[in-house]
């Protein structure tokens, strides 16, 4: 079962300032979703409905799972000092 996974365009702008030393390791942890969108070591958001997060390294990215219409939707991605904080 396989997933599609869809940034939102505010997760994309984050998403390019990630320095690029670790945009790769981002990228993939975000493609890795599509096979497996609760991975291992992923956490359920208590304060968002349905949104979960995986950490890649000093980074996180929050997402939301559809599982009806099979989509994983990445709303947020940044470093964990900065990525819970309202917008």
């Amino acid at each position: 079962m396989t997933y599609s996974v869809e940034l939102e365009p505010a997760a994309f702008r984050q998403l390019k300032r990630v320095p690029r030393a670790n945009q790769p390791r981002v990228t993939e942890q975000i493609n890795s979703l599509a096979d497996e969108p609760r991975p291992a070591g992923c956490e359920k958001l208590t304060d968002m409905n349905n949104a979960w997060r995986i950490r890649v390294g000093d980074y996180r990215v929050v997402y939301v799972v559809d599982d009806q219409q099979q989509i994983v939707v990445v709303t947020r991605i940044g470093h964990r000092r900065d990525v819970y904080r309202s917008r």
